[in-house]
């Protein structure tokens, strides 16, 4: 990457570069982020995975639509853990220590934080500022509570703080982030789960339901825009963290539900034909071709308990809203039976 700076007073550079870092005007590259943009952009058909969408923008752009009006997975689902509470509290019992993967701002989990009187509170999220920004005002929040935060990305094996290691654990994975994955890696997810919580654990999981498609392609592709300007932010991280020159205004957003894998996808798609370069790396893009950047699975009830016992957890409880528009599963990491 080519240096920014002017000028040959080192202490001035060094000041330069702290504040671009905290402006988010420069940021040194992951290798994962670049192996997986690389990658993605040779294969056919195009693909990038989701997590990378979360750098500190993408974190604001994502928190911002969870507020729009057609985005209704986050109220429903907030509304459901406010509502059911009580019923969570008395199936979880007290003292567990609370692990959320993928905590982003963590606005759901004072609600559970609330109703179970844990142990300990360990936050989970690859997006490090969010990550610390948000652990402070929950450790303010509940000051007697441990607050222990972790970044890392959840996707891969975690090693979990030392010091909740004697307290039984409840994972707490909401915002039904586990239809972003396909269900291979979905059923991968939840058994690394199971395991890095280990037997006799429990998982409260939010999973988004089936419904009207334009509903859902709605909730997908706002009329502000927020959603698209998410879906691009993807593009401007690339060319800001790995030297890219991708001409951003030609490509745009859509979100389509495809029935026969019953899920909303993302893609980026080109207007007119590209040529740009990353790390001086070419490629090309014709229009009306896609970059495929996420997935959003939806799941029927019966399909939510079979992957969930698919991932080593069996299913104790369900809630879901009047409009049956979304459900929470309360699971357990029980010992394995040789027979059904």
């Amino acid at each position: 990457m080519g240096s920014r700076f002017r000028g040959n007073d080192e202490q001035e550079d060094a000041a330069v570069l702290k504040q671009e870092i905290e402006d988010g005007t420069r940021s040194f590259a992951d290798p994962a982020f670049r192996a997986d943009v690389i990658d993605g952009l040779t294969r056919r058909p195009r693909a990038i995975p989701a997590r990378w969408f979360y750098d500190r923008r993408g974190s604001e752009l994502f928190e911002a639509i969870t507020d729009l009006p057609e985005y209704y997975p986050t109220r429903t689902e907030t509304a459901l853990l406010r509502d059911k509470a009580g019923e969570i509290a008395a199936r979880v019992g007290p003292g567990r220590a609370v692990v959320e993967f993928g905590s982003g701002s963590s606005t759901k989990t004072p609600l559970l934080l609330e109703a179970v009187a844990p142990a300990a509170y360990v936050p989970i999220d690859i997006s490090g500022d969010f990550l610390r920004e948000s652990s402070r005002a929950l450790a303010a929040r509940f000051p007697d509570l441990a607050v222990q935060p972790l970044e890392a990305d959840f996707l891969q094996p975690l090693k979990l703080p030392a010091g909740i290691a004697a307290f039984p654990k409840l994972g707490f994975f909401p915002g039904s982030t586990i239809g972003n994955m396909i269900p291979l890696s979905s059923t991968d997810l939840l058994r690394a789960m199971r395991q890095s919580l280990g037997e006799g654990a429990m998982l409260l999981i939010g999973m988004d339901r089936i419904k009207d498609h334009a509903v859902l392609e709605r909730a997908y592709d706002d009329a502000a825009g927020v959603t698209a300007a998410f879906n691009l932010n993807l593009l401007e991280r690339i060319n800001r963290e790995l030297d890219g020159t991708i001409p951003v205004e030609a490509f745009r957003h859509r979100a389509i539900w495809n029935d026969d894998r019953a899920r909303i996808e993302m893609h980026l798609e080109a207007t007119r034909d590209v040529a740009f370069t990353i790390e001086g790396r070419p490629f090309t893009i014709a229009a009306g071709e896609t970059i495929h950047t996420e997935n959003s699975h939806k799941y029927g009830p019966r399909d939510a308990r079979i992957l969930l016992r698919a991932g080593g957890w069996t299913p104790i409880a369900e809630w879901t809203d009047p409009a049956d528009q979304f459900a929470l599963y309360l699971a357990e990491a029980q010992a394995p039976r040789p027979a059904p």
